[in-house]
């Protein structure tokens, strides 16, 4: 089977078991976003992460794929690729209490960065929340799982606590936001 098929040359691409659209559509966008977030995750994983972080970003690079198929298909409950529900925020919540039982409590905003790996934590977690505002404006015009929308909302919680975790375990201290003086 050959990769390019010229069917989207024109600008249109399918949904599954749907219409085509405009690639310009909120629904591409939104689930172009999610696949732009699994990329960035699959970058993150290049690093060096402790064992069991590295497990649940490979979950919810599994999870996002889902994700995805649900936003690329018009009818998902027909189509059977409805399956992110409240058992995955469950755990996800249950995964940012665990580590956020680990950190000190934040006195003070911080910068992205620190170590690598926590720099591109933090970098995924903009574009979950680049993600979350695409899924919010589909949305507003179309009919989404709010599942789907509270899954990105906690993502994006949980991939800040990673990423404070990660630079603990680096032994690297958060960076701190540093107001910067009125200078006209």
């Amino acid at each position: 089977m050959k990769i390019y098929t010229k069917t989207g040359d024109g600008g249109e691409t399918g949904l599954f078991g749907g219409p085509r659209v405009r690639k310009d559509d909120p629904r591409i966008e939104a689930y172009g976003t999610v696949d732009e977030l699994n990329a960035v995750l699959g970058l993150v994983r290049c690093e060096a992460l402790p064992a069991e972080i590295d497990m649940l970003m490979a979950r919810v690079q599994n999870e996002l794929f889902d994700l995805g198929a649900e936003l690329a298909t018009p009818e998902p409950k027909r189509m059977g690729t409805s399956t992110l529900g409240p058992g995955q925020i469950t755990a996800m919540e249950q995964a940012i209490d665990l580590y956020e039982a680990e950190l000190s409590p934040l006195k003070q905003f911080i910068l992205p960065g620190g170590a690598r790996p926590a720099a591109e934590l933090h970098l995924a977690r903009t574009v979950c929340r680049r993600a979350e505002r695409r899924l919010i404006s589909l949305a507003a015009i179309e009919l989404v799982s709010q599942d789907l929308v509270v899954y990105l909302n906690r993502l994006g919680d949980m991939l800040f606590v990673l990423a404070r975790v990660v630079n603990q375990a680096k032994g690297v201290a958060d960076v701190p936001w540093k107001k910067t003086t009125d200078n006209r």
